[in-house]
């Protein structure tokens, strides 16, 4: 990138929930994964706003949003330590190779140190070659012997009562 203070990293704010979902809706267009999403402002303020669910961080470009990532904390008992996980990231098109991707990327780093975070986690869908080569380029490494497995709707209330 040409001009650096072009580009700021800013923490979002409740006035962005409409660009946040925004963001969201995109990502899953480009992931094919947009008949998915279920999400809207009420769920996003009260989750990111209220509960404190998870955290967003806000590329803009010359004052103009541009990405976004979406992140939370865990715990690994191994390390015994918290991770920070990155849920979402996602830059406009138009906006990519222009180092935002890795910017968004390196704040989460800085916030992952700074919280005393052993580790540093996000998934990737298998067939997205431009993001796993991005990754791999950061020192990112696949973690191949590793399956997400994942409860919702009906499995997600039969497995609380204990069906």
């Amino acid at each position: 990138m040409d001009n650096n203070n072009a580009l700021v990293i800013r923490d979002a704010t409740e006035k962005d929930v409409s660009l946040i979902l925004n963001f969201i809706k995109q990502l899953a267009t480009y992931e094919k994964l947009l008949h998915e999403v279920v999400a809207t402002e009420e769920l996003l303020h009260e989750s990111l706003f209220v509960k404190n669910h998870a955290r967003v961080i806000i590329a803009e470009f010359e004052g103009v949003p541009v990405g976004f990532a979406l992140y939370f904390f865990n715990f690994s008992t191994f390390v015994g330590r918290p991770g920070l996980y990155l849920e979402d990231l996602f830059v406009y098109p138009e906006m990519r190779g222009k180092g935002i991707g890795k910017a968004l990327l390196s704040r989460l780093a800085g916030i992952a140190i700074s919280n005393g975070c052993g580790r540093f986690e996000w998934s990737c869908l298998d067939w997205n070659e431009p993001s796993i080569k991005f990754y791999k380029s950061l020192g990112a490494v696949a973690m191949e012997d590793w399956t997400i497995y994942r409860v919702t709707g009906d499995a997600l209330v039969n497995l609380a009562n204990g069906k």
